[in-house]
């Protein structure tokens, strides 16, 4: 049976990442606040976001933007998203 975390951007048990996303202290902060739903949800956008503004993930500036956008997402807040992207239920 998977575990679950109260998840940060829905308020509610979801079922929980089963390793940290990323290395370090902030992966260990995801895992332990982020549910599986959520973050595969911030991967799409993530992914979206360096396509569609052609981001070098090399730049320091690029990987602050998407930072900066993945912790706007997870806490509920506007964040940019890729320009022409509609969603396939609309």
């Amino acid at each position: 049976m998977s575990s679950t975390v109260f998840c940060r951007k829905y308020q509610q048990e979801l079922e929980a990442l089963p390793f940290p996303p990323l290395p370090g202290k902030k992966g260990q902060e995801i895992q332990q606040n982020v549910s599986k739903k959520a973050w595969e949800e911030w991967q799409a956008l993530q992914t979206r976001l360096i396509n569609e503004k052609h981001l070098n993930m090399l730049d320091p500036a690029s990987r602050k933007y998407l930072n900066d956008q993945m912790e706007r997402f997870l806490d509920n807040r506007e964040t940019d998203q890729a320009e022409g992207y509609v969603p396939r239920d609309q």
